[in-house]
């Protein structure tokens, strides 16, 4: 391998990225013999087409292990290589004026082209997130989604080792803080060279669009408050999502609850999560209509869904807005012991999930209801994956999951295999956590073969998502909870 050859495909890919232009190639070069310890640059002509750089970026990075630039660990190789892709990058500004006059053309062209940069630039790193292992599996709910989440490498021990030598310095605050724009990264936080973030205003207040480089689904979006402040849902949540939407119609967008155990990974910085996808809870209908008085403009039903989501849809942005504040006020201190709900114990529980997209002209937010409480017989909490399903999603329950898919752990790969395995073998039973959920598939089951065994399994995990999903719902969809839901309506 010759490191001049792979500086000269690296600046061909960016060319054909539009990452940079052909009268940059010395500029970038110059750049990259630097940061490699390279001594001069040929240029060399270059004919191929990639649609990562990661081929190019393997080769890099085995030359600057063998120059001992970095150790062979993960976190050396991706702080290295974001270094590496940043020389040939644009600047912000410089993505900040394409995405506006893309922008002007078309909102989604101004999306496409973005995303496109994240993906080239290696920013989302597409070649690990291909291996995620994704599939639907038909519920009572309709079709729900899974992903046996395989993109996050696990942590070399040199990796952990070096990271408690890593002062603390508090910058950036957290992952989602602007100021990680072009931070270079440590053992203790990861490189954000590549990081472009496009500044958005909402009502006179500065947030951010960036695309989350774990990507659960498509064009993975997070829109993040300008401000290290925490989570909060309120009237402006409401205002900020049709704000986003107005601005994006062809992007969904919603934030997970502000409270422990039914809110997301990082409750201390507010933001939302988007996109352009399609989930399984926008494809639910309205299985009851309410009307509510002194709202005329909106329609109002109670979705088909295993947890207990209120759909709000109107042309009238206003009446919708104050109609889901209303809702939002009467669900902070309701209590309905009868069902096992209070709204406040030494602390506020009660707390909502919002999603908002566009339909046509029509703003449509789904408000789902949750609570934190926690109890003896479930102390990680009441509506909160419950024991006999944490064999295959024991973590909480965020915004993507509320929505129909499931992220699931890496260590399903091999249990999976050994459970299909043990089937197809006619094994009557396995040892470990997933035995009793064996013996239900084995007595489901006649005739489990090689060729069907695949399908057979991933219903199950199905099938025991969509009871995860019930297990976090405040109201059962039993008739008693159904009906609970109705009284609750009609408090508001």
């Amino acid at each position: 391998m010759s490191i001049n050859t792979e500086i000269n495909r690296l600046l061909n890919f960016a060319i054909q990225q539009n990452l940079m232009q052909a009268t940059d190639c010395f500029y970038s070069a110059n750049k990259l013999i630097d940061l490699l310890h390279v001594a001069e640059f040929v240029p060399e002509k270059v004919d191929e087409t990639l649609e990562t750089a990661t081929p190019i970026l393997e080769n890099m990075l085995d030359y600057a292990v063998a120059e001992k630039l970095i150790d062979d660990t993960v976190n050396e190789r991706d702080l290295f290589d974001t270094r590496i892709m940043d020389c040939v990058m644009p600047r912000p500004s410089e993505v900040i004026r394409k995405f506006r006059a893309d922008y002007a053309e078309s909102p989604q062209l101004a999306t496409d082209n973005y995303y496109k940069l994240s993906i080239a630039s290696n920013y989302i790193r597409k070649t690990r997130i291909d291996k995620n292992i994704v599939w639907k599996s038909n519920t009572d709910y309709g079709a729900l989604d899974l992903t046996i989440n395989l993109s996050k490498p696990e942590k070399d021990p040199r990796d952990i080792a070096k990271a408690k030598t890593v002062k603390a310095t508090g910058y950036p605050k957290c992952l989602l803080c602007r100021e990680n724009e072009g931070f270079a990264g440590h053992a203790g936080h990861p490189a954000r060279e590549t990081h472009r973030i496009i500044p958005l205003d909402f009502r006179g207040h500065q947030w951010f669009l960036q695309y989350s480089p774990y990507t659960y689904y498509n064009e993975h979006c997070i829109v993040l408050n300008s401000d290290h402040v925490p989570m909060k849902i309120n009237r402006d949540t409401f205002e900020n999502i049709c704000d986003f939407i107005t601005e994006f119609p062809h992007y969904f967008v919603g934030s997970n609850a502000d409270l422990p155990i039914v809110g997301g990974s990082i409750l201390s910085h507010d933001h939302y999560q988007g996109g352009h996808y399609t989930f399984p809870m926008e494809l639910a209908k309205v299985e009851k209509k309410y009307k509510f008085e002194g709202f005329p403009d909106v329609e109002a039903g109670r979705v088909k869904w295993p947890m207990s989501t209120l759909r709000l849809r109107s042309e009238n942005r206003k009446q919708l807005i104050d109609l889901a504040e209303k809702i939002l006020a009467a669900w902070r201190k309701y209590s309905d012991e009868s069902v096992g709900i209070l709204a406040e114990t030494d602390a506020p529980h009660n707390t909502i999930t919002p999603i908002g997209r566009r339909r046509g002209k029509a703003y449509e937010l789904d408000l789902v209801l949750r609570n934190n409480r926690t109890s003896e017989e479930h102390p990680l909490g009441i509506y909160h994956p419950h024991e006999e399903v944490w064999h295959i999603k024991k973590e909480n329950i965020g915004l993507i999951e509320v929505m129909g898919l499931a992220v699931l752990p890496a260590r399903l790969k091999t249990e999976m295999a050994q459970v299909k395995e043990s089937l197809v073998n006619g094994a009557e039973s396995i040892e470990g956590i997933h035995a009793d959920w064996y013996k239900k598939i084995r007595a489901a089951y006649q005739n489990i073969t090689a060729d069907n065994v695949d399908k057979i399994v991933d219903e199950e995990i199905g099938k025991v998502f969509s009871k995860v999903l019930e297990h976090a719902g405040v109201f059962k969809r039993d008739e008693k909870g159904m009906a609970a839901f109705d009284k609750f309506i009609a408090s508001i």
